[in-house]
């Protein structure tokens, strides 16, 4: 199994689930290895349900249902990463949560889990003052950029294997968002990107991981029953 521990700054349980931090970049392919290999392990009950908490450099992933025309400009690598959804990028000051649970253990659920995740994302970032939503636009998480029009703060895709989970969610804190041009993110041309910078505030990764975990005990509950119905669908 690759090793997770490396420029590892922080660890801890909660109710059984593995937290990770880190808070230097990890390249993208080397995570994703790592992913795969604990969800194996977590399938075969050799591992405990892990959340990780981290930041990759600069890289484009493709989800399955990636289209290559929505690849304007492709100034960074490419990496086929397995989960639902369309091309995403990654980079430094987008705050990456990777979830990786046995849902055997718990509802088996695929939208409830969707939702949930969404839901934790939202309620973390109505911690900083920032309201946000699930949208018709599509999936992941949105918010009023500073001109008013709706943008995207946080993009989610999972993919689930034998009902253990991996890949999680993103949330712009400060990454640099002339990045996202190179690409329509998640497919979604009309609707722009933002990020917790642009809206004026300054959260570090700390900081941020801090108030996302303070919400972790209150989101792994909700797993434990279905979730109510969504209005639209989400891809996983």
């Amino acid at each position: 199994m690759p090793n997770l521990t490396q420029n590892l700054d922080y660890s801890q349980t909660l109710g059984g689930v593995e937290i990770r931090r880190d808070y230097e970049n990890v390249p993208y392919r080397r995570a994703l290895d790592a992913q795969l290999a604990r969800n194996d392990a977590i399938g075969l009950g050799q591992a405990s349900d892990l959340i990780w908490l981290l930041e990759h450099p600069p890289v484009y992933t493709a989800g399955t249902s990636a289209q290559i025309s929505d690849v304007l400009d492709q100034r960074f690598e490419i990496v086929e990463a397995g989960r639902g959804g369309k091309y995403t990028y990654h980079g430094p000051g987008q705050r990456i949560g990777y979830v990786l649970l046995d849902l055997r253990q718990r509802a088996r659920d695929v939208r409830g889990f969707v939702h949930a995740l969404e839901g934790w994302v939202i309620d973390t970032l109505g911690d900083f003052g920032v309201e946000s939503w699930r949208s018709e636009a599509g999936v992941g998480i949105w918010t009023r950029d500073v001109d008013g029009s709706e943008a995207k703060i946080g993009a989610i895709g999972v993919r689930i294997r034998r009902w253990v989970t991996c890949h999680g969610f993103s949330v712009n804190l400060s990454p640099d968002l002339s990045h996202f041009s190179g690409i329509v993110p998640c497919g979604i041309a009309e609707k722009g990107v933002t990020s917790l910078a642009r809206l004026g505030l300054d959260v570090s990764a700390q900081q941020w991981d801090e108030a996302l975990l303070a919400r972790a005990e209150a989101f792994l509950a909700k797993l434990d029953v279905a979730c109510p119905p969504v209005s639209a669908e989400k891809e996983v």
